[in-house]
């Protein structure tokens, strides 16, 4: 099964929390060789610095420990503050942690490539909150979430794949850019998937967790052209909730791409 036809398991649209296993260093070592990545994320960061990385004093030892894991394992240059890892790092990284009750909280990170969220709006929240805006996420995967990132063991990267569509080829989907959702009428060869590739690794010094995120775009005229993977979206198009798909900006359009693909 290709890469793109494996986003759309089997059956209907439902939120599942399917990991596979893999290497940290495999997921964040540098991969752009152009280095066209680093500089579009150093350029958000050098524009608003406090909307695209933030970490409180408290939580500078989460900090520390990934930094010196980069430096070690990825090949990539020691960095002393949250926004020098963030210009450094290609993907995207927040950290987290428990609180006295076990709850996993977001303590802060470099978010520059955010998929329609802000990260200086969710610092300090748990997992709950965060997740709370989409629509049946929490009943669906909160305590399997929690009890995951309790057990997670150091060494080992668990990753898994989130996707929506776009209307654009844009990285930073930041809310306050106010980038317009799809709308009608629509062409293929003007929506993008837009995936989230995420790895979760274990803090073992911290007690943390590292989430990191890369964004691949793929242009739906292209996905089409992969039996597997257009008929994989249709069929999640079409069963996705109205409420889930209105979250995902899609309801306008929805529709109309299925009758596309």
């Amino acid at each position: 099964m290709s890469p793109l036809a494996a986003l759309f398991p089997d059956g209907d649209y439902r939120f599942h929390l399917t990991l596979r296993r893999g290497e940290p260093a495999d997921f964040f070592r540098p991969r752009d060789r152009s280095g066209r990545v680093c500089t579009e994320r150093a350029r958000w960061l050098v524009e608003n610095p406090e909307r695209y990385a933030a970490l409180r004093p408290e939580d500078e030892p989460l900090l520390q420990e990934v930094a010196e894991m980069a430096e070690r394992d990825w090949q990539v240059r020691r960095a002393t503050t949250v926004r020098g890892l963030g210009e450094t790092l290609e993907p995207d990284f927040l950290l987290l942690s428990p609180d006295e009750t076990g709850a996993f909280r977001l303590r802060g990170g470099a978010l520059c490539f955010p998929t329609g969220w802000a990260l200086e709006e969710k610092i300090g929240h748990t997992l709950d909150f965060i997740h709370g805006v989409v629509p049946g996420l929490n009943s669906a995967l909160a305590s399997p979430i929690q009890q995951f990132l309790g057990k997670l063991k150091p060494g080992v990267a668990f990753l898994r794949d989130n996707w929506g569509i776009t209307a654009n080829g844009e990285l930073n989907q930041h809310p306050a850019r106010a980038l317009p959702p799809p709308t009608l009428p629509v062409a293929l060869d003007r929506l993008w998937l837009r995936v989230e590739h995420q790895a979760l690794v274990a803090l073992p010094r911290t007690g943390g967790v590292l989430f990191g995120i890369r964004i691949a775009l793929h242009r739906l005229d292209e996905v089409a052209k992969e039996p597997a993977a257009r008929e994989g979206l249709r069929r999640a198009l079409t069963s996705m909730p109205a409420e889930v798909a209105a979250y995902k900006r899609l309801d306008a359009v929805r529709d109309a791409v299925v009758a596309l693909l």
